[in-house]
């Protein structure tokens, strides 16, 4: 069985290892057809993940073929075609209880906490696999990511009295992007690099796309401030930054994260009663829900992926993803 295993920072080893064996109760096991590389990828491969041990098998945005099931597994077929959803919750802690699973205390998603796919096979819970009778491979693996924008959007409860920005136009930035357009509201990116302004204008017909600052923001909107702010970068100085954007009444939703504390003005904070939302992976019922968009055509994942390579190319491409000149918006392990 084919592996890649990053034993350390900018170190990937090749492997043959064990077959994983035949599925357990209530599992399935699956061959991995497409992996997508996103930023917690490239984060582990340079040694910055904050939840990373090595060595480890990443990946974690998988389009599957299901080979075959274990006892007690009723509506899974083999052949089945699926994305993975990725977090495996205990489903005993309060927050499971609830049905916030994406907040399980004991969490540990697949290509961080524990193994991931970049492997011909995997044992999975069955509950985790969600299928589609005709999306492809490379689209299943995109429905991870997307699920990160579709949860941040929901958290924000948007309506199309809203005016929305989303600050930092990076995969998951565009993920926001997908699931804001649905709603139909005013709507306009900040983002500094050049290129992915023109992306999202040209790919994601965002008509206003801006370097950003809160006068060139309310510009757009009429002279108004945005109601809503998605800040999708991760990077300290924006996130400070993202509080100055919201109006009186406002939500700020921190979908990207850095391992370290924001500080932001009590008083002004309250002035204004903002409300400030944390966005924390995905929910299955967010898997369920963009599958059947991606299936009736209301999302297009066509511009998404901009770069490919196989099992035998992916030790000498991976360090030429982490290059913003290559232009990668989201890379494919084709296996």
């Amino acid at each position: 069985m084919r592996t890649l295993v990053l034993d350390e920072p900018e170190h990937f080893r090749r492997s043959d290892t064990d077959h994983p064996g035949d599925p357990g109760p209530g599992e399935a096991l699956v061959r991995v057809r497409r992996v997508g590389i996103c930023g917690t990828d490239l984060h582990a491969y340079r040694g910055r993940q904050p939840f990373f041990n090595y060595p480890r098998i990443l990946g974690h945005e998988l389009g599957v073929e299901v080979e075959t099931v274990g006892p007690g597994v009723e509506d899974l077929q083999a052949g089945a075609l699926c994305a993975v959803e990725p977090y495996l919750n205990c489903g005993a802690c309060p927050m499971c209880r609830v049905g916030r699973t994406n907040c399980c205390e004991n969490l540990q998603v697949l290509g961080v906490h524990t193994d991931g796919g970049m492997r011909d096979w995997l044992r999975l819970p069955a509950a985790k696999l969600h299928t589609s009778t005709s999306l492809a491979p490379e689209q299943l693996a995109l429905v991870e990511t997307l699920g990160i924008g579709a949860h941040a959007v929901e958290r924000a409860q948007l309506t199309t009295e809203d005016r929305i920005l989303v600050i930092g136009a990076g995969p998951i930035g565009l993920s926001v992007l997908q699931f804001a357009k649905l709603v139909d509201a005013p709507l306009a990116v900040a983002e500094l690099d050049a290129g992915r302004r023109a992306f999202c204008r040209e790919q994601f017909g965002i008509e206003h796309c801006l370097e950003g600052s809160p006068e060139a923001v309310r510009q757009v909107f009429g002279g108004l401030p945005p109601t809503v702010v998605f800040d999708a970068t991760g990077n300290p100085h924006s996130m400070r930054a993202a509080f100055d954007y919201p109006g009186n009444g406002g939500r700020l939703v921190f979908v990207g994260f850095f391992q370290g504390e924001i500080a932001f003005n009590s008083p002004e904070f309250h002035r204004r009663e903002l409300t400030l939302f944390g966005s924390r992976n995905a929910q299955s019922q967010d898997f369920d829900r963009i599958l059947r968009l991606m299936e009736d055509g209301s999302i297009n994942t066509q511009p998404w992926i901009t770069h490919r390579t196989d099992y035998d190319g992916i030790v000498e491409e991976f360090p030429r993803w982490l290059d913003p000149t290559n232009g990668v918006v989201k890379a494919m392990l084709e296996l």
